[in-house]
């Protein structure tokens, strides 16, 4: 076994069960792209066994702490076999569950979610990938399922030097599929779809919009980067008077309004506009328009810290725009998936955004991820997704 020898003072973070070896942390030792390797302090005390990527500043990612485990097929069968339990505690109500989530799960850079009886999985490490053939039997051996769709295309995979990858690994099936979640349904495309195809981890958020809607009776709401309408349909669902939903790009738009269709809902009630959603707010601020409730679920500004300051200037602006839109006792739903932003650091740009649209709110909630997506009290980068649900003081 090939070993990794730390830098003096690096193995602290290891101590603490983080799983990431950065590029910087190492002295010496290096190994083929995924392999195993053994983590040695600087006075040569074994600290992990993790698997190394050459090519990523990450450069090896973390299996285990203990030293007397193997690295092999029957540990990985182990490891999904408990990801997939774990599940079963969380009382989702939908078909569509994260049923690994990398790091937080011990299985770095897997993720994998099971729409139905279909699964989909990302494989974005060196390691997964080196592991893919045993991952993905042992995936169907936890779940008792046949089929098993690879949507390893994410711009991630290029960072740990592997090229992009789709298609089916296990089985064959169809890839519209039909998701169930709360009362409504949504159409998912596992070939085409952001992510595995779905946003499952703003299933909880969706329904907390749902919740409002119905008891504070929205008429007028604005949902910005809609993508394919799961909020706007939760609010539609809800009881809004009409939604106005908002996104760059057409083809999302289509699906969206075939949702609307597929629960049933009158078309009258949503507008879909194919446009930008900065120049949009703007135009309705000079229109005079006000929403009693309005959605703010951009996608990532900042992916690393490095990037924090000017997505922070994205955030605040966006959100500054819909502070001058809230209607006096209306309500914003208002979200970070970057990683590279803090929760406490999103809650100072809200904040900010608010004071500077003249406007202060009661922040009633703090949202996060669905539990299916979960984070760890050793890796708290699990936490990218972030919320806040503000109501507008009269």
């Amino acid at each position: 076994m090939k070993s990794i020898r730390l830098r003096a003072g690096k193995e602290k973070s290891l101590l603490r069960r983080h799983p990431w070896i950065f590029e910087s942390a190492i002295a010496k030792g290096s190994a083929d792209a995924g392999e195993t390797v053994r983590i040695e302090s600087f006075e040569g005390h074994f600290l992990a066994w993790a698997a190394f990527s050459p090519a990523s500043k990450i450069r090896a990612r973390v299996w285990s702490f203990d030293e007397k485990q193997r690295i092999d097929p029957p540990f990985f069968i182990a490891a999904c076999a408990h990801s997939v339990r774990a599940r079963d505690r969380f009382a989702i109500q939908s078909n569509g569950v994260r049923l690994v989530h990398g790091e937080s799960d011990g299985l770095p850079g897997l993720i994998v979610d099971r729409y139905g009886d279909t699964l989909v999985a990302q494989f974005t490490s060196a390691g997964a990938e080196r592991w893919k053939t045993v991952l993905a039997d042992a995936l169907l051996q936890a779940t008792h399922l046949t089929k098993l769709y690879e949507r390893s295309d994410a711009n991630s995979r290029a960072l740990e030097g592997l090229p992009q990858a789709k298609g089916w690994l296990r089985g064959q099936g169809e890839v519209a599929l039909v998701l169930q979640e709360h009362d409504w349904q949504m159409a998912v495309n596992i070939a085409e779809g952001h992510k595995t195809g779905f946003y499952l981890d703003q299933r909880d958020s969706r329904k907390r919009f749902f919740d409002y809607t119905q008891r504070l009776k929205f008429g007028q709401v604005l949902n910005c980067y809609c993508y394919t309408g799961g909020f706007t349909v939760a609010a539609l669902m809800g009881g809004a008077q009409h939604v106005i939903s908002i996104d760059s790009s057409g083809p999302a738009l289509v699906k969206a309004a075939a949702n609307l269709a597929l629960n049933g809902l009158d078309s009258a009630r949503a507008t879909f506009m194919d446009a930008d959603v900065n120049a949009c707010l703007r135009a309705f601020i000079e229109q005079g328009r006000s929403f009693d409730a309005i959605v703010l679920d951009p996608p990532k500004f900042a992916s690393t810290v490095a990037h924090a300051d000017r997505a922070a200037r994205a955030y605040k602006d966006i959100n500054r725009l819909a502070f001058k839109l809230l209607a006096p006792g209306g309500v914003l739903f208002t979200y970070s998936c970057s990683g590279g932003i803090s929760a406490d650091l999103f809650h100072k740009i809200v904040a900010s955004a608010g004071c500077d649209a003249g406007v202060d709110g009661y922040i009633h909630e703090r949202l996060g991820g669905a539990p299916d997506h979960p984070m760890t009290l050793a890796f708290p980068e699990g936490e990218y997704l972030k919320g806040l649900v503000v109501m507008r003081r009269a």
